[in-house]
């Protein structure tokens, strides 16, 4: 099992509560998580109601081809609360994403931030002399 994220991975859903989603195909135009993804490997996801678009989930999940199903191990953010969402009847989108928080990028002043805006501790100058000394 490995940590894995892909692009242009997404499919539908009709899975209701908060039990792990049963996928049921790429959306037209994407790939499957399996083709993206792989069984048993584990990535970030999100879940956005298709019927009820204020129902959605980011999260970190395992993907298993046999059952086509992708469970929902950790939840970073949700319309929940960041607890897993109850999510209604109707379509579901579940795909590949990077949540925000995860993310490592420059700001506006071209120090080094995660997405959510903190500081990982990486911008101060003797850490970009150590990098450019190692590369």
């Amino acid at each position: 099992m490995a940590f894995k994220t892909d692009d242009r991975v997404k499919e539908t859903s009709t899975t209701v509560g908060t039990i792990d989603f049963v996928l049921t195909g790429a959306v037209t135009g994407f790939i499957t998580f399996n083709a993206g993804v792989g069984t048993t490997n584990t990535t970030y996801y999100t879940i956005v109601g298709e019927d009820v678009p204020a129902e959605w989930e980011v999260g970190i999940g395992t993907y298993t081809n046999g059952t086509t199903t992708l469970s929902r191990d950790t939840v970073i953010n949700s319309s929940n609360g960041g607890s897993k969402t109850d999510f209604a009847s109707g379509t579901k989108i579940v795909f590949v994403s990077l949540p925000s928080e995860k993310a490592l990028m420059k700001d506006t002043s071209g120090n080094i931030v995660f997405g959510d805006a903190s500081d990982p501790g990486l911008a101060t100058k003797g850490f970009a002399t150590a990098m450019a000394i190692a590369l």
